[in-house]
Parts: structure tokens; sequence; C-alpha cells
């Protein structure tokens, strides 16, 4: 550039000013002046770029004037993307190149000040302007660095207005202008900074390449986002995995932050059935986010710790989810056709991962892109540390979900466990977890919650049923069972047909009327809840024939509810399929039942 070494020294005197404005400075500016330090900066920023439109015009040349022997780019589509970046234009080293790239950076810092202090169009207007200036020129190493880097700025202003598409366009050039520079020159290129920086204070190679590589991260990390709201959650998996991966390897990454997005990742490879994956990425996120201390400067000691607190608690909650998936996936694949652990094609199933486990583990660990795995010591601690957190004060959603999940870790579990006797401890466990909250809950507030607490009580309390049913056959025929057994029975019989009804009462109106119709999300829940407590009725043990007889009655009376609702709904019948035909098999075999006791307790009068 022209003027004399004085001139050029104040030109990047300013702009080493600017650029501490807005790094530095701007972090303690005021609430009610929250740009005062980025205002400050455009101002520096406005002067230089006048400072290099005077340099040019001392040269007397025009703005897209060319030299001898390089010719002008003719292309200018509408969004300043022609095809051949590569091939047309000023060399970048050129004086005119290097002209056109020192204007092309500061309109870019200008479009990125704009878009800092909310005023995106100008914003756009000055980075479609750095676009402009850059057609002149073809890619090489001085300005290939602001080629990505005013895409990447293009593609965060479009994506934040939801113009995904338009976004995703400049986002993709810049990751082929990376990769196809990478492979024709690759060598360390020029920073944006160096554009103003005396020749004492040009950046080393090393550092030239760790700034470089971590624009093109952004890339990776924008083009993720993009992805994911175009709903190729496949491909927005993958970018998201390399720029964590790029993140960790230049060490530009902040603990929790990298934790979180890793914890999300390991969420989308669960639901894809790849655990290998997702338990890596969950490890990972746990290494990581040990190494956390730091959160915004005005938080205090108190205010840091709960926030690191908080942000392992919800690690901790996707490590639930990990196992819970694992076991449900392995529960399908391992039960018999009445819903039992089918033990051959367990074993015949560990056969055949064995042979495959470690050609398969091999290939795809070679993917991943993390360091060394550390797993959890123990599913109980993290479970603990969850809950822990998201107390019920505050939390109430939160602490009900991680009970839930926790409850149904225990449900999976008890699939796999061959002894029955410890099988019902297991389902123990869910109603200790679950009953408390169920019966404290205010059933105005958290009504949805709560039906849903009472059904899976409910279901539970009939799942120990059975067990200990089956556990006193076992020893002897069910006519024999001492008192304590059927006390034990009946109890668990009561507690289920306690929270089916609940849960029916649940849906009646304020004067306690049962709706005429339900409700489509109730339908099925409630005729299978009907249908249940009909069950239950019928199975409680006793000595009285007065009681027996009121139970029958009871049971009689819900069985003929499944059948004369889905009579007068007939849509309704295909949500509950089997119950219908038990029910209606019922409604013609009990009646004769309660005859023979009526009979047999008229005899005995």
């Amino acid at each position: 550039c022209a003027g004399s070494p004085n001139e050029w020294r104040a030109i990047c005197d300013k702009f080493t000013n600017a650029q501490n404005l807005t790094e530095i400075e701007s972090r303690n500016d005021k609430e009610n002046d929250p740009f005062r330090s980025k205002y400050k900066a455009r101002e520096l920023l406005r002067e230089i770029y006048c400072s290099l439109k005077n340099f040019e015009a001392g040269e007397g040349e025009e703005e897209g004037g060319g030299e001898s022997g390089e010719q002008r780019p003719t292309e200018q589509p509408v969004d300043g993307q022609r095809e051949d970046l590569f091939g047309q234009g000023f060399s970048g080293d050129s004086p005119a190149g290097l002209r056109a790239a020192r204007l092309g950076a500061v309109e870019y810092y200008l479009g990125v000040n704009h878009v800092d202090t909310e005023e995106l169009s100008a914003g756009q207007e000055h980075l479609m302007n750095c676009m402009k200036l850059l057609e002149r020129c073809r890619v090489s190493s001085p300005n290939v660095s602001l080629f990505i880097q005013v895409r990447n700025q293009l593609g965060i202003l479009w994506a934040g207005r939801d113009e995904t598409e338009t976004a995703q366009g400049f986002l993709e050039t810049a990751e082929s202008i990376y990769q196809r520079y990478m492979k024709e020159d690759g060598s360390p290129p020029t920073d944006m900074t160096e554009y103003f920086a005396a020749e004492e204070n040009l950046l080393t190679h090393q550092e030239r390449i760790k700034r470089f590589e971590l624009a093109y991260t952004h890339t990776m990390y924008y083009l993720a986002q993009v992805y994911k709201n175009l709903g190729q959650t496949e491909r927005a998996a993958t970018y998201c995995h390399t720029t964590l991966q790029r993140q960790l390897q230049l060490n530009q990454f902040t603990p929790m932050e990298w934790a979180l997005n890793a914890a999300t990742l390991s969420q989308y490879y669960i639901t894809k059935g790849r655990y290998m994956e997702g338990r890596h990425c969950l490890s990972a996120a746990t290494v990581i986010s040990d190494l956390a201390g730091e959160v915004p400067s005005e938080a205090t000691e108190s205010e840091r710790r709960e926030h690191l607190r908080q942000k392992r608690a919800e690690i901790a909650r996707c490590w639930i989810k990990y196992c819970l998936n694992l076991l449900q996936d392995a529960k399908k694949q391992l039960e018999d056709n009445i819903g039992e652990l089918d033990t051959d094609r367990q074993e015949e199933l560990k056969r055949a991962r064995r042979r495959e486990e470690e050609e398969e583990e091999k290939g795809r660990k070679s993917a991943l892109l993390f360091g060394s795995e550390d797993t959890f010591d123990s599913i109980a601690s993290i479970e603990e540390k969850a809950k822990d957190y998201f107390q019920m004060d505050g939390y109430v959603t939160d602490h009900i979900e991680i009970l839930q999940d926790h409850s149904a870790l225990f449900r999976s579990l008890a699939f796999f466990e061959e002894d029955l006797e410890r099988r019902c401890k297991m389902h123990k466990r869910r109603v200790d977890m679950l009953e408390p909250i169920c019966n404290d809950l205010n059933a105005q507030y958290y009504l949805m919650i709560r039906r849903q607490l009472m059904f899976e009580l409910a279901e539970t309390y009939n799942e120990m049923m059975d067990l200990k049913l089956a556990l006193a056959n076992r020893q002897a025929d069910t006519q024999s069972l001492d008192n304590h057994t059927i006390k034990k029975f009946n109890h668990l019989c009561s507690a289920s047909a306690k929270y089916f009804q609940m849960f029916l009462d649940s849906l009646c109106s304020p004067e306690g009327k049962f709706p005429e119709r339900l409700e489509e999300e109730v339908l099925r829940p409630a005729l299978v809840a009907r249908f249940r407590v009909a069950r239950l009725h019928s199975r409680l043990i006793s000595t009285s024939p007065t009681v027996q007889l009121d139970n029958l009655n009871k049971s009689l009376e819900n069985y003929k509810y499944v059948v004369q609702y889905c009579e007068a709904n007939p849509e309704a019948g295909a949500a509950v399929e089997t119950e219908l035909e038990l029910s209606k098999e019922m409604v013609g075999l009990l009646p004769l039942k309660i005859n023979r006791l009526n009979a047999r307790m008229d005899s005995n009068n």
C-alpha cells in the first residue's frame, strides 16, 4: 500500500485497538450501554477503510481496476459465489490481490461488528461487500482464510433468519474451499489479522495453521446445525462428531459446553442402536466435564459450583438413558412369545456376537474421534448424582422423569433376572421410588404426571402379585397356600386395583361422573384399566362366600363396561382387541359362576 511508514503504522495500531475493543473491552460494557466498545471499534474500522481507499486513489487505480496480464472474473452471481474460485482473478500475493483482501477484511470485520450489535441488514451488506471484493481474486494462501470465514458468517446470518438452505450454500462452499486448498496447496495460510500487522508481529506457521483449522472447525459446527434443521440427522451427527474431535485436537473448547454437546450426540447414537459410539461419547463427556472450572466472570463461587453441578447432573441423566435403552433393546431381542427370557436365544446371540464383536468393534472404533475412554464406576452413582441435583423443589418434572427412567431400568433388569424372588425385589424398588411422589403431587397442577405414575404403580403391583403367586405355586398348589402368602397376594392384588381405580377416578368430572366418551389419548389406558380391575377383583382370595360374591360382581361390572363401551363406540375395539375378546368371554362365564355361588349360599342357609 502507498503511504508513509508512519501512516501504515497508524493503521496497524487502529486495527489492534479495534480488536482489543471488540474482544476484551466489550466484556466490561455496562448493561445500559452494551455496545459502547463495539461502536468505538466500528469507528476505527471505518477510518482504516477510508485510509486504504485513499492509498488506492493515490496510486491512481479505480476500484475494481486490474493489473497488466491479469483478468477480472466476468461471472458475478447474485450470492457472490462463482464456480471456479481457484482459477480466476488476481493472485492473492499480488499488489491488487492484497489490496482487495485488506479491504475485504475490513468489510468482514465491519459486517461482524454490525451483526454483534444486532444490525443484521447492515452486517449482511458489509459481508457481501467483502464477497464482491474477493471476486477479483483467486483462492490462495494469502486470502483463503478470508474466503472461508466470510462464508461462515453469512451462513450464521442466514441460518438465524431460518433461511437454512441459503446458509447451507455458503457453508458448503466454505467446506469445499478448505478441502481443495488443503489438497492443492496446504501451506500455512495468512491469518486476516496479519493484513494489519508489522513484520515483527506476524504469526508463526504453527499459529497460522491453528487459526485456519479453527475457522474450518467453525464451518463444521455450523453445518452440523444446518443439517439438523434440514432433518438430515445422520449427516448432522457426523459433522457434530467431527467438530468435537477437531476442538479437542486444537485444544479450543469450553469443557462443559463440549461435554454437553458430546452427551447430546450420544443420544442420537443410542436411538440408532449404536451403543458403542453412544458409550464413547458419554465417557468423553464425563472426562471432559471434570476439566470444567469456569463460567462467566460475573458469577460468584457458589453460582459457579451450582452451574457445574447442574450440567454434570444433565450428563448423568444421559447415562441413565443409555443404560435404559440398551436393556430395552436387549429385552426385545431375547423375549419369547409370552414375554419371558428365552435362554436358548440368549446363548445363540452370545455365540454370534463373540464371532462378530472383535472385527466389528475394531472397524467402528477406528471411526471414533475422541481420546481414550473412561467409563463410570457404577450406574447407581450416576443416577444418584442426577437425582441429587434435580430435587423436587423447583425441578418437579425433571425429578420425576429421572425417577421414571430409574424405575424403567429396574423393569428392564428384572426381565433378565431368573430368580423370581430377586425379580420381585426389583419391582418393589420401583414402588418405593414412585409411590411417595405419586401421593405427594398436587392433583390439580400435575394431573398428567400423576396419571402416568398411578398406571405404572398399578402395573408394578400386578407384576409383583403374579411373581408371588408363581413362587408360592412352586412350593404348593393354590388350594394349599398358607395364610401369610394369601395375605401378601391379596395386598398386592388390592394395591394394583387401587391404583388402576385412582387412574379411572382421575378421568371423572369435578362432580364425580365418568365421561360418556373417552378422549383418544386416554382411550386405551382407561379400557385396559377397567379390564385389569375386573381381572384383579376376580383373583382376590377369600374364604367368605359373601366377599367372594362381592368381588365377582365388581369383576363382572367392569368386564361389562369394556364390552358395552366398544359396542357403543365400535372404533374403540381396535385399541383393545385382546382385552375386548377376553371381556366378552368373561361376561358369558362369570354369571354362571355367580349363580353357582348364590345357590351354594342359599343351600347353606
